[in-house]
């Protein structure tokens, strides 16, 4: 209860996460890179080199005790910071995250997740948080079927990154949009640090 609000900004080894709603069918292929079970919501994600894991720690006591206007907020932010580099980030009804239209691949219907979203609360305290593809080896996805969503349905899509849409953008200016758009959606900055 002394503690300030804190947002970490980080990144991981290799790691396949899943979440309290996951599959054991969508763990398809580890090929040696760890598993583990975490306590936050939704289903299978990559975590590795390349992804910026942004890992808010705050009071919705203080703030407003809503779980979807925390999870509309939390979207709002990586939108925000999307469109820092002029990428229109879209959020679609039941999956959350966040997606591209792919129209520079010919396929203007096709929709790639960008930013992947999964949270716990506990005593309304907000855990895990955002991450969002920078540079990652796509091909680490292929271990998986992405929070669920296979890529030949209708739901469907793959996962892109900033590099793959053709984007060189440094650590650092993605990590100062981060910071920079916080205020946009939680107001008064929390303590933000890479760690």
């Amino acid at each position: 209860n002394t503690a300030p609000e804190a947002v970490f900004v980080t990144s991981h080894a290799p790691v396949y996460t899943a979440g309290t709603s996951a599959l054991e069918d969508d763990l398809l292929n580890p090929a040696g890179v760890p598993t583990h079970r975490s306590g936050r919501g939704g289903r299978w994600t990559w975590h590795g080199p390349g992804q910026l894991v942004v890992w808010p720690v705050l009071d919705l006591n203080a703030r407003q005790r809503d779980v979807r206007a925390y999870i509309h907020a939390l979207e709002g932010w990586m939108i925000d910071v999307l469109a820092c580099f002029s990428v229109q980030g879209i959020r679609r009804d039941g999956l959350p995250g966040i997606w591209v239209a792919r129209g520079d691949v010919g396929q203007p219907d096709r929709l790639d997740k960008i930013v992947a979203v999964g949270v716990r609360i506990s005593k309304w305290v907000t855990m895990h948080g955002v991450a969002l593809n920078h540079e990652p080896d796509l091909a680490s996805y292929d271990g998986i079927i992405p929070c669920g969503v296979r890529k030949d349905t209708e739901d469907g899509g793959g996962v892109t990154s900033l590099a793959d849409l053709g984007l060189m953008i440094s650590e650092v200016e993605l990590e100062m949009a981060v910071k920079d758009c916080f205020g946009n959606w939680f107001g008064d900055k929390a303590d933000m640090g890479r760690r």
